[in-house]
């Protein structure tokens, strides 16, 4: 992960939160967890754990009742120029092209000129691979295109706090490891807080750098395993390593845990995290 100062403070802070929905639903009761400047952490647990609520709450798109959520010691809020959110799927505007789209939070910014968002909404555009995609409207790209262009509408606004909503569930399997790879590029280069939500064990093992581990709500959370694998990570060399099954078997242990399942790992994990 990239370099931080073992005395810096959290860069996302959740101390003790409460959330109720209206209908009387308990989501987190007491609740808390943060994350280091630059680090990678990965939310994993079955549905109806509180995974997408807990990202509203993080954004400020929802309250909790009790306890505050800090952004680099500052409240949250929806606004907060430090957070960024990636959605489940790209929403991109159907008439804008992928430069447009990238352009569009930047367009807020009286002080910069036309052509200085577009130059900047490019850059960006380039970082994810997509230069030469500019002017394609969102029907003539793929789904992952899509979903580079949204990371890319995400990243130029430039946040030191990036939140991800399963953002790649949606892709086959093959455009979904490459967005992975693609990703972790990404924030090795721009050294962003990165909170990962996810499904897939075998994804939340790939990225992180500490996985969490989720109970059925309101029961907080159940573990978390820190993830010790060689950086730069690619597919094919890093999901052969002995260590990636131990990690991957150690987390269905626990997912099943948390679902009052048995489980058989392929292979006996040798982790005491």
């Amino acid at each position: 992960m990239p370099k931080t100062s073992a005395f810096a403070a959290d860069a996302l802070t959740v101390d003790a939160i409460s959330f109720s929905y209206p209908n009387g639903h308990r989501v987190f009761s007491s609740f808390s967890l943060s994350a280091k400047p630059g680090e990678f952490v990965a939310i994993l647990g079955p549905s109806g754990c509180g995974k997408t609520t807990l990202l509203n709450l993080l954004s400020g798109f929802q309250q909790p009742q009790d306890g505050q959520i800090r952004i680099n010691q500052a409240a949250v809020r929806p606004e907060l120029a430090e957070l960024g959110y990636v959605f489940q799927s790209a929403q991109l505007f159907p008439w804008l092209s992928a430069l447009e789209n990238v352009r569009f939070g930047l367009r807020m910014n009286a002080t910069t000129s036309e052509a200085q968002q577009r130059e900047h909404a490019l850059k960006y555009l380039r970082l994810v691979g997509l230069e030469q995609a500019a002017e394609r409207l969102p029907h003539q790209l793929s789904g992952g295109m899509q979903q580079r262009v949204s990371l890319a509408r995400t990243l130029a606004l430039e946040p030191s706090v990036l939140l991800m909503d399963e953002p790649f569930a949606a892709l086959d399997a093959i455009s979904r490891n490459s967005m992975n790879e693609e990703t972790l590029r990404l924030w090795a280069e721009l050294g962003q807080t990165v909170l990962f939500i996810t499904h897939d064990i075998d994804e939340a093992v790939f990225l992180a750098d500490r996985v969490i581990v989720l109970n059925i709500a309101p029961g907080g959370i159940h573990s978390e395993l820190n993830i010790d694998l060689p950086r730069p990570r690619s597919n094919l060399h890093t999901r052969r390593l002995p260590a990636f099954l131990d990690y991957r078997n150690e987390l269905m242990e626990r997912i099943a845990q948390v679902m009052d399942m048995p489980s058989t790992p392929t292979r006996q994990p040798e982790l005491t995290a």
